[in-house]
C-alpha cells in the first residue's frame, strides 16, 4: 500500500458564507471547485490549501449520506493513495475491515473507507485523471 499525501480535511461548517470567507480571505486558500448532492442543491465546497492539498466544506446538515450524526466540526480525513484496488487489498490482507468499499464518488474519483481504532472515519482516494481535484494538483 503507498499512501502518497493527505487529500483533504473534510468539515462540516455551520454557516458556508462565513466559512468561506475564512478560509479564502483569512487564511489565503483558494476556492477551486463545488459538487452538488443528487437533487442539484449545493453539498461541499473545495478549497485548494497547498501542493494536492484540498479543505472540503460540507454544508450544515449537508453531510455524507453514510454520517447520521452531521454535527458541525470534523468529519473525517483522507488518504491519497496511488492505487485503490491494491489499497484495499492489502488493508484486508493486514486484518483491516473495509467499512465502504470501492465506488466511484460524485468526483470522479474512487474512493473506500475505513475506521481507525477510535472510529474516526478514513477515506482513501485515488484522484483520476478527469476529476476536478486533477485539474487543481500541483
Amino acid at each position: 500500500m503507498a499512501i502518497i499525501g493527505i487529500g483533504h480535511l473534510a468539515i462540516i461548517v455551520s454557516d458556508m458564507k462565513r466559512s468561506t470567507e475564512f478560509y479564502s480571505k483569512i487564511l489565503g486558500c483558494k476556492k477551486v471547485f463545488d459538487i452538488e448532492d443528487n437533487n442539484g442543491n449545493p453539498w461541499i465546497c473545495y478549497f485548494k490549501v497547498g501542493r494536492n492539498q484540498f479543505i472540503e466544506l460540507f454544508y450544515p446538515g449537508k453531510a455524507a449520506p453514510f454520517d447520521p450524526t452531521e454535527r458541525i466540526g470534523f468529519s473525517h480525513m483522507c488518504f491519497q493513495v496511488e492505487d485503490i484496488h491494491r489499497t484495499e487489498e492489502e488493508i484486508k490482507k493486514n486484518g483491516g475491515v473495509i467499512e465502504k468499499p470501492i465506488k466511484k464518488g460524485k468526483d470522479g474519483n474512487y474512493q473506500c473507507w475505513i475506521n481507525d481504532p477510535d472510529g474516526n472515519r478514513i477515506e482513501l482516494m485515488q484522484i483520476v485523471s478527469d476529476s476536478p481535484h486533477a485539474k487543481y494538483m500541483n
